[in-house]
């Protein structure tokens, strides 16, 4: 699996979490904030899956 892949999970999580916290919050900025990050893992994770099948690497070994 590639470093994107892992960078993008991450990412998108770290978004739910701020997302999350500004619903708590009713913090607007940070519910954007939020969004904002869980869009970039989404397309960071999308990248990381055609580079691994562009390189023949994948999780069925693992």
């Amino acid at each position: 699996m590639s470093d994107d892949r892992t960078e993008g999970s991450m990412k998108k999580m770290e978004g739910e979490v701020k997302e999350g916290a500004g619903n708590l919050t009713g913090d607007s900025k940070l519910q954007s904030e939020g969004k904002a990050d869980k869009a970039e893992g989404k397309i960071r994770k999308a990248v990381g899956g055609i580079k691994d099948a562009l390189t023949g690497k994948n999780d069925a070994g693992r």
